[in-house]
């Protein structure tokens, strides 16, 4: 089957569902929405107290499926509530076939029409809503397939959720020179922080209207939503306040294991990035670290962070 006809036979199930009649698996509800909100360190008064709302981009976590994955257990009935139509798994069983056997998820965008409240119950279709010509990346050749769901409350919509993966076949590997590292995406909402980056400032914005301080950037004010704002510098402390150690998949321009932090900075907002010169395995919460700015070739610079002296 030439790409042609596989593209012709794959835009088939363009419009067929992905996933019907779904449902969350709890009510939005007060607990969940503070773990999240302390993972990400908002402290928006809006997902407190009485009238709380939900932080518009849970909208994912309330149709998610869980570790367990099927939350139906043996029941025909729930197992049809919560898994994927069989059309997806049509699709995916095609793209197997023609050797694209591995996935990574790329991106996803998500609309909102309302807020979602504590006590509302959740339900979502998901929809296949296209699939790519085969497009050739660095990780191999395959295909995007991108998922619409639409998520209701009470039969009205309430927000949209796509989603993007990539099936492809992997690329095979070659002995190469090493490859330089990924090149951040810069757009029009945080164009101003690398360019403080490349004067070796790391910069943090704040609410021109309520002082606020902000990371990562965004358009507005997450507590109070106006749309003015400056920068405040970084004194460059911080301290460990979670991490994950990387061991796999292995990634061109890594060499795992290493360790990855989320690093509480003295202005109190945090940042995802390296931990360096320090083995991944004596990396600790609580754990002083500072900020470095390190060059890693002719085009790029990033900010990084080491264990204060003495912290090891």
């Amino acid at each position: 089957m030439d790409d042609d006809d596989l593209h012709a036979r794959l835009k088939a199930y363009e419009g067929c569902p992905a996933a019907v009649a779904g449902t969350g698996r709890d009510p939005v509800n007060v607990p969940m929405i503070r773990h999240w909100c302390e993972a990400m360190g908002d402290r928006n008064p809006a997902y407190t107290g009485l009238g709380a709302i939900a932080p518009p981009t849970m909208l994912q976590a309330w149709i998610m499926r869980g570790l367990g994955g099927l939350g139906g257990g043996d029941d025909p009935a729930a197992q049809a509530t919560q898994g994927r139509a069989q059309a997806y798994d049509e699709l995916l069983t095609l793209l197997d076939g023609a050797g694209c056997t591995a996935v990574v998820a790329t991106d996803c965008e998500q609309e909102y029409l309302r807020p979602l409240r504590p006590g509302d119950e959740v339900a979502f279709d998901t929809v296949i809503e296209s699939v790519s010509p085969r497009k050739t990346t660095k990780l191999g050749a395959g295909y995007f397939v991108t998922t619409r769901t639409d998520v209701r409350v009470a039969g009205t919509l309430v927000g949209t959720h796509r989603f993007r993966i990539l099936k492809y076949a992997p690329a095979k590997r070659t002995s190469r020179p090493r490859e330089h590292r990924p090149r951040p995406v810069v757009n029009r909402d945080n164009a101003g922080f690398w360019e403080g980056v490349r004067d070796r400032r790391f910069l943090i914005q704040r609410c021109a209207d309520c002082d606020t301080l902000r990371f990562p950037w965004l358009p507005g004010c997450n507590a109070c939503g106006a749309a003015e704002w400056d920068v405040v510098e970084a004194g460059g402390a911080g301290t460990v306040f979670s991490y994950v150690v990387m061991h796999h998949p292995p990634f061109p321009a890594f060499s795992p294991p290493y360790a990855v932090g989320l690093i509480e900075l003295a202005e109190g907002v945090r940042v995802i990035s390296d931990v360096v010169d320090v083995p991944y395995d004596k990396v600790r919460v609580g754990m002083p670290v500072e900020l470095e700015f390190r060059t890693y070739d002719d085009e790029l610079t990033l900010p990084v962070f080491r264990a204060r002296e003495g912290a090891v």
